[in-house]
């Protein structure tokens, strides 16, 4: 599991997700907690949802589009 303070931590990546740079998100939390890209990804979506719900304003894609050409 990730090392870190959680909710915390994952605020290093708030403005990566805001605008929808999910890869560069992901490189941001994978440097700042020393965890794998699986354990990025799930804090990623945890804030993501997190922001979703208290940031609403600041999304400018739905949620189908924001994440429409991401797999993992």
């Amino acid at each position: 599991m990730c090392p870190g303070n959680g909710e915390t931590d994952a605020k290093v990546a708030d403005d990566a997700i805001v605008a929808g740079q999910i890869i560069l998100g992901l490189r941001t939390l994978r440097d700042h907690l020393g965890c794998s890209l699986h354990e990025a990804l799930d804090v990623y979506v945890a804030r993501y949802e997190v922001l979703r719900r208290e940031r609403t304003a600041d999304f400018t894609k739905s949620h189908e589009e924001y994440w429409a050409n991401f797999y993992s």
